[in-house]
């Protein structure tokens, strides 16, 4: 039977059965405690700051252009993913069809492509505005921004689609059952009796050419403003300057650490790191930035601090974008 079905052009389970965190599925409705409060505060933190922005006439600029893309992204990412997590931990609605996985799969590694891009933008915003401050309105117009986001997405979108392919593809005959609490491209390859070389050679080679480029591009912009900034003679000047970046640096640790994480695990530490601590921070790769990047930015950017205790004390209305 197995000698028939490999030698199927394609064999297509009708779902999978997301299993959840493996050796904690007693602890699965703790565990969804902090998930839960972490997506609510994602939720209202994200769409808080696109409410901001597009109403307050204040932070229409580039840098916090750039920051709503972000939350944009976060918003997209941690919903893709969490939703059918707590599904799992609250309700054991465990089965997604294999058509649903894909289009997971499709949304998960598409908006964490876009999340790598965005902060790379961003870091390019901090050094044209710290490097270049007299041409830092006529550089980065609106147009020029919409491009640039654009072209983020398009790369992602671009270098995504055909590791879909690939993967829908394969040929599924060892069993439905994902250790996972999402559709991850490396989970779901794993239950194909296929050769799944092409799977890790191209996805090995899409996390670099997004991943390894934006934090090229992230370590030049930084390694040029510490340069620009080392060289002011002010200190009070060397201090504001550090302050613009605070919370993009903050942002940049919290998306980046749980990612280097998961992928050296996925390569290297397989078998000396237990699944279950791998798939929570898998999961807090994707919860904890949309969860922390509105808190840090809310906090370490005035005008945005500003425009938060302006509305929550009742003094003073948003400006309309139309003024």
């Amino acid at each position: 039977l197995t000698m028939i079905m490999l030698n199927q052009t394609h064999v297509t389970p009708a779902s999978f059965i997301l299993n959840g965190i493996p050796g904690l599925e007693d602890m699965h409705m703790w565990i969804s405690l902090p998930f839960c409060s972490m997506y609510v505060v994602a939720m209202v933190g994200n769409c808080g700051l696109l409410y901001l922005i597009h109403y307050e006439y204040s932070l229409h600029r580039s840098m916090y252009y750039f920051l709503a893309m972000l939350s944009l992204t976060d918003l997209v990412m941690c919903s893709s993913t969490i939703p059918k997590a707590l599904c799992i931990f609250w309700f054991h609605l465990k089965e997604i069809s294999f058509e649903e996985c894909l289009v997971q799969m499709f949304f998960i590694h598409t908006f964490t492509g876009m999340e790598s891009g965005v902060l790379m933008l961003m870091a390019l915003d901090r050094y044209i505005a710290i490097c270049y401050p007299l041409r830092y309105s006529t550089i980065l117009t609106n147009p020029v921004i919409a491009k640039a986001g654009l072209a983020t997405f398009l790369r992602a979108l671009l270098l995504i689609i055909p590791l879909i392919f690939i993967t829908k593809r394969l040929p599924y005959c060892r069993g439905n059952i994902i250790h996972h609490t999402y559709c991850d491209q490396l989970s779901v390859a794993k239950l194909s009796c296929g050769n799944i070389k092409a799977n890790v050679i191209y996805g090995l080679m899409a996390a670099l050419l997004i991943g390894g480029f934006d934090i090229l591009c992230i370590t030049v912009s930084y390694t040029m403003i510490l340069r620009a900034v080392v060289s002011l003679s002010s200190a009070d000047a060397r201090q504001k300057a550090f302050s613009t970046c605070t919370a993009h640096i903050c942002a940049i640790v919290f998306s980046y650490s749980p990612a280097f994480f998961c992928f050296f695990f996925n390569r290297f530490g397989s078998h000396t790191i237990p699944p279950s601590c791998h798939i929570i921070v898998a999961n807090i790769y994707l919860l904890l930035p949309p969860t922390m990047n509105p808190i840090v930015y809310g906090v370490k950017t005035k005008q945005i601090r500003d425009c938060v205790i302006r509305i929550l004390s009742g003094s003073k209305h948003i400006k309309s974008h139309s003024i």
